[in-house]
């Protein structure tokens, strides 16, 4: 078979997944997010004994389903995502209660590392007309490094700033694709039965990749991921084999607008502020001796002095130290603490790290 040399970047590929992602270089691509089949429709659809169509949420899916099949589908498309994710790459993986623990036992066989299991919990969940069962109102996202040593990438803090500066749980609510968004065939009806939201894509992209990142959808459906990754300036590579979801994901990602490209980034996490030295600020004249520092209340004040350290009353120290012990605190991140004034405006001497734009 031809190997494909160059990636198909930012495009919507015809075909079966397993076959074209066999066509891709290894460790190519920085994040996988899919949505695999409930059952095997990408090899032939499954069948009742009656003739019938089971569909890929109905309740007599585990009745129908050939398991040993669909484990040895699972475990091919699988082995090919882990051989195409960056050594430091992520996957995600969602679904329901259908296949979602056969899946995540696999991923774990073939050495994936898990990192999360994420309930989207659906805001507004389609009840459960036969009244015999609970309703089915969340589905599993599973998170996970291509191996135990990744480096994987999580930005944190744009999790936390999304969420109102506190912290991001494993409990997504979210509600479900209706509405404009729903996309619809000439008949009204549902052009995809599992069409995921934007809302849900545009959160897991953000929490694992950055711009100009390569994000990989084997099972692209009618093109949720390929519009958001645009959107955000990832590329994309996309998958689907049903001719009529490739022509739906082609058109909504035409129509999608990339932001500008600076308001794609997210927030530096701390990890990533440069070690910069608080005696080089005094150096390069960013502070000069005899600067005033205080908190963002203006309760406590600090002078800066030639050699680096801060005076407050009568402590002497380093920014955190000094900024411990005026709270009698056991630490202090004095990058934060401290403030100083610029044109009326207390702003956290943190800022003097950036590098010049």
């Amino acid at each position: 078979m031809e190997i494909v040399r160059e990636l198909p970047l930012d495009q919507v590929l015809l075909g079966d997944a397993v076959r074209l992602m066999r066509m891709l270089p290894a460790a190519s691509v920085h994040c996988i997010f899919a949505d695999p089949p409930y059952n095997l429709q990408l090899r032939g659809e499954l069948r009742r004994p009656d003739d019938s169509l089971v569909d890929g949420v109905d309740d007599d899916w585990d009745r129908f389903t050939d398991f040993a099949a669909y484990d040895a589908f699972t475990r091919e498309w699988l082995s090919e995502c882990r051989r195409l994710l960056r050594k430091d790459g992520t996957l995600w993986v969602i679904g329901t209660y259908h296949n979602i623990f056969r899946i995540g036992a696999i991923l774990q066989e073939l050495g994936f590392w898990v990192l999360n299991d994420i309930v989207w919990r659906k805001a507004n969940p389609m009840p459960n007309f036969r009244g015999r069962r609970f309703t089915n109102a969340h589905e599993t996202l599973i998170w996970a490094a291509r191996g135990r040593d990744s480096r994987h990438r999580f930005n944190y803090q744009a999790m936390k700033a999304l969420n109102e500066d506190v912290q991001m749980r494993s409990d997504w609510f979210l509600p479900l694709c209706t509405g404009a968004e729903r996309l619809r065939n000439e008949h009204g009806l549902k052009l995809h039965p599992t069409q995921k939201p934007e809302a849900l894509l545009h959160r897991v992209l953000l929490s694992s990749t950055g711009p100009g990142d390569i994000v990989l959808d084997p099972f692209l459906g009618t093109g949720t991921t390929a519009v958001v990754a645009r959107r955000l300036h990832r590329h994309y590579i996309g998958i689907e084999r049903h001719p009529a979801y490739v022509e739906a994901a082609l058109g909504r990602v035409r129509r999608a607008r990339p932001a500008p490209r600076d308001a794609a980034a997210t927030t530096p996490e701390r990890r990533d502020t440069p070690r910069v030295p608080f005696g080089s600020l005094v150096e390069r004249g960013l502070l000069p001796p005899g600067s005033v520092l205080t908190d963002r209340t203006r309760r406590v004040s600090a002078v800066v002095l030639a050699d680096g350290t801060i005076r407050a009353g009568g402590l002497q120290g380093s920014i955190h130290k000094v900024g411990a012990e005026v709270q009698n605190a056991p630490s202090c991140n004095g990058w934060t603490f401290w403030h100083l004034e610029r044109e009326g405006v207390l702003v956290a001497i943190d800022v003097l790290r950036a590098p010049p734009p």
